[in-house]
């Protein structure tokens, strides 16, 4: 065995010292770039040569340079994060949302508070200008505070919008990105060596695509990586790569949702099937937090507009003759929408054949929720089935029926598997304005008037008259007889003829109106002081212009109302605090998820990291051993170097 063995030897030794550093230089190098995966140079030793003497070994070979990777743990870190992603989405929007139901001065029941106590003062002073002037600002500040959360909950619809395009657009760039690192992968891998940065790369592209939806991937024999999306749809195969885009949703159109080209056919993905992403947070906030905040600020519109403007109509304005000129209402709303499902039968010119409409009936039963209606699964011609979103609550209706206060009714039928969205209260309080412009609008005086007879033995006085409707008799005239005080108050309405006038009897406890509401007499109901005796009377008659600019009556009534169940079995103000209380309870529940999916992120990379990531200090450490090998590999070749010589200057003598 010759010097030139040693020398082989040596050589393939600072070879392999060599790669060592190299691979740690470039460990070093890239230590603090995001994604990147140890490297490690693989050595195995040369084959020995025989000899007579033995085996003598021939060096060391470098084999490979591996990368410090795993699939599975990349994969649990990309999901982790995902899912953060998504939770971070939603909480950065409910924080928007959670701006506009504000407590105190600011909030939408502070306005709305102000307004129905104006009221008050409307009935201590019913003529006086300057107190009416102050309704009316009260009012438009009423208008301005729905109207604004009505218009910043669209822009945030808008935002979304926009957001997701500019995402989708970077989904398209990364799964083209994917694409073109597979044929580049495809390309080198029949040289036999892994291209660990292009691998990289393209984990790194994959991590990224994660952060917006979570993928799935699928590895095959030729290196590249198929890239799936919402249950199994093809993102990216081979080096080709599917476009996404923002459609529209096919239940509501103003809302936003992600398409895919299938075939020429551009298909919705459903969000549910999306996993994770921000993109997902989004839409998750989009379909059911902002859905839920705008119903919940608009039933609060709708009832105490429809309450006050009942109360309203049903008193007499301060135009002069009194009662000549109407009432109008104060407020005005959105109306009612209806949208039907984009793959609802159409006709001639592409018009759906089927069409339903909606009205309100019963401001003080609305409900916070969109409605899904659909022909009825029994198959009874006529009959459809009602769907409440907000809990699932379901109901069969035929048209004409009235449903949590809003009357349906079916114009033309649908076809069969047609479906509509119903929306009561969604658009509401976005358009909200206010109709009166002058002091004089406002009616506060009431168009009957109650006296007690000046003869009456009992106690009794008039607290409050009520109108609950128009008075149906021509000259409204009606007394309320006494029948009976031994206990039991009974009474009768009699018409100017001495007539009872029909359903108009019944007993009265102290206290309480006369008769209980709902039920009313002749259009009215009194709320009494004292004790009647037996033969007591109570004139009702209309005011007639009598001291009409004292006349306060349905001032009254409207300032009662603050005190009312007039939003679905609450109080104006109770129902804000409760709709307040709902959107911060969502608050704290999406950041405590956020929070704790955010750690449980960072605990994946963390542990993925462990793995694949750089360690300065163990780094410099074996470049400090690599330069002592490579300095001992040299040693070699200087030691061969010698043989060498001795060998060739005891040749030459």
């Amino acid at each position: 065995m010759g010097a030139s063995a040693l020398t082989a030897v040596g050589i393939k030794s600072m070879a392999a010292a060599y790669a060592s550093l190299q691979t740690t230089s470039h460990n070093i190098s890239n230590a603090h770039v995001k994604g990147y995966s140890r490297q490690t140079a693989q050595l195995s030793t040369a084959e020995g040569q025989f000899t007579g003497a033995g085996f003598f070994g021939k060096g060391v070979d470098v084999t490979t340079v591996r990368r410090a990777h795993s699939e599975f743990l990349s994969r649990e870190a990309n999901a982790a994060n995902s899912v953060s992603k998504m939770d971070l989405a939603r909480l950065s929007m409910l924080e928007r949302v959670e701006q506009l139901f504000q407590p105190g001065e600011r909030g939408l029941g502070f306005a709305t508070g102000q307004f129905l106590n104006s009221m008050t003062d409307l009935a201590s002073h019913p003529a006086d200008s300057s107190t009416r002037e102050v309704v009316l600002a009260r009012a438009q500040e009423l208008t301005s505070r729905f109207s604004a959360t009505g218009r910043q909950l669209g822009t945030m619809q808008r935002d979304i919008g926009a957001d997701m395009r500019s995402q989708i657009s970077e989904v398209n760039q990364l799964a083209k990105n994917i694409a073109e690192a597979n044929d580049r992968i495809a390309a080198v891998s029949g040289l036999g060596q892994p291209p660990n940065d292009l691998l990289d790369e393209r984990d790194r592209l994959v991590s990224r695509l994660n952060d917006i939806v979570q993928v799935t991937t699928v590895q095959a024999q030729d290196g590249t990586l198929s890239v799936f999306i919402g249950g199994g749809q093809r993102l990216v195969l081979a080096n080709e790569a599917s476009l996404l885009s923002v459609i529209g949703d096919r239940t509501d159109a103003t809302r936003s949702a992600i398409g895919f080209n299938d075939g020429g056919i551009l298909r919705s993905i459903d969000a549910e099937t999306l996993g994770g992403g921000s993109i997902v947070g989004l839409l998750k906030f989009q379909n059911k937090d902002l859905v839920d905040a705008r119903n919940l600020s608009g039933r609060l519109a709708a009832a105490v507009a429809g309450a006050v403007n009942l109360q309203q109509q049903l008193g007499v304005n301060l135009y002069k003759p009194f009662g000549i000129v109407p009432t109008q209402p104060i407020f005005s709303v959105g109306a009612p929408r209806v949208v039907p499902h984009s793959a609802n039968t159409t006709g001639a010119g592409g018009l759906f054949i089927g069409s339903v409409a909606m009205t309100v009936v019963d401001a003080t039963a609305l409900k916070a929720s969109d409605y899904e209606m659909q022909a009825d699964p029994s198959g009874v011609p006529g009959l459809w089935q009602i769907k409440r979103l907000s809990d699932g609550n379901l109901r069969s209706i035929s048209s004409g029926d009235t449903v949590d206060g809003v009357r349906i009714d079916v114009l033309t039928p649908p076809v069969a598997g047609d479906s509509f969205l119903l929306q009561p209260v969604a658009q509401a309080a976005g358009s909200m304005k206010l109709l009166l412009t002058d002091p004089r609008d406002l009616a506060a005086a009431s168009p009957l008037v109650a006296t007690a007879i000046p003869a009456a033995t009992g106690t009794v006085a008039i607290d409050a008259l009520r109108m609950q409707r128009p008075a149906p008799l021509p000259d409204h005239r009606v007394n309320i007889t006494f029948t009976d005080d031994a206990g039991n108050y009974q009474w009768q309405l009699l018409d100017p003829s001495g007539a009872v006038v029909s359903t108009a009897t019944g007993l009265w406890q102290p206290g309480s109106p006369i008769p209980t509401p709902p039920t009313d007499m002749n259009g009215f109901t009194l709320t009494l002081q004292g004790v009647p005796r037996l033969g007591d009377q109570i004139v009702v008659a209309p005011a007639n212009g009598l001291n009409f600019d004292q006349n306060n009556g349905n001032a009254v009534a409207l300032a009662s109302l603050r005190d009312e169940l007039i939003v679905d079995g609450s109080t104006a103000t109770d129902s804000y605090a409760a709709a307040m209380a709902d959107v911060g309870v969502r608050v704290q529940g999406a950041r405590s998820t956020s929070t704790i999916t955010s750690a449980m992120a960072e605990q994946a990379e963390a542990t993925r990291s462990g793995i694949s990531g750089v360690n300065l200090d163990e780094e410099a450490a074996m470049l400090i051993q690599f330069q002592q090998a490579y300095q001992a590999a040299a040693k070699i070749l200087q030691t061969a170097q010698q043989v060498i010589d001795a060998l060739l200057k005891t040749a030459s003598m």
